[in-house]
Formats: structure tokens, sequence, C-alpha cells
């Protein structure tokens, strides 16, 4: 089987970079969810039965709990997401946090600066 999950992140205010702590995760994680949910007009009871056909077992209880909260890991997500039917995950997050790669400079034997 084959699955992919794109994440976009979109900066609003690049001069106004934000550290972890005032994002909430938890959050953006649950509407991710609720919203895949909605878009497709599945239920929570629904989910359980479409989670239990690819043998994941779950209450509704369990699911509205976890969904409430936002604090399901990646596996239930990606299981959540299997279940549904959904091969091709890209989920738009609005942020103001900036994420980019640091810039490693390094010397090699002959001498050259490489930068990676």
């Amino acid at each position: 089987m084959h699955f992919q999950i794109f994440i976009v992140i979109f900066a609003n205010n690049t001069s106004n970079i934000m550290n972890d702590t005032e994002i909430d995760w938890n959050e953006k994680a649950k509407r991710l969810l609720k919203s895949e949910l909605v878009r497709r007009g599945i239920s929570s009871e629904d989910l359980v039965s479409l989670l239990a056909n690819i043998g994941v077992e779950e209450t509704k209880a369990s699911i509205d709990s976890k969904i409430s909260r936002g604090t399901f890991s990646a596996a239930f997500l990606i299981q959540c997401l299997n279940a549904m039917g959904i091969r091709n995950f890209i989920p738009e997050i609005e942020t103001d946090l900036v994420l980019q790669e640091p810039i490693v400079v390094y010397q090699t034997k002959n001498s050259k600066t490489k930068i990676k």
C-alpha cells in the first residue's frame, strides 16, 4: 500500500517568528483530523466501523476523546486517514513559524569550503 503525507506550512508573517511554545499543535492536529472527517461526511460512529475494517479496535468514546484533546499519535492519524480511504494527504497548517534547514559550513581535506 502506498500512502503519502505532505505537510504544507504557510508563514503569515516572517518578521515575527514564533517559538514552538506559542503554537497549540494539539489544536492544529485536532482541526486537521476533524476537517477531514467533516469533508467526507464521516461521523465518529462511522470511523469506529472504518477502523474496525482495517483491524483497529476503537470505541466512539475513545475516538471522541482523542480528537477532543488533539493528543492522538501520528499512527492513529494515519490509521484514520487510511480507514477513510485517503491515500494522499496535504494538510495546510497556517502559522507564523518559519522552518528552515540549518546551513552547515565545513572544511574538506582539500581545504575548500563546502556548504551543505
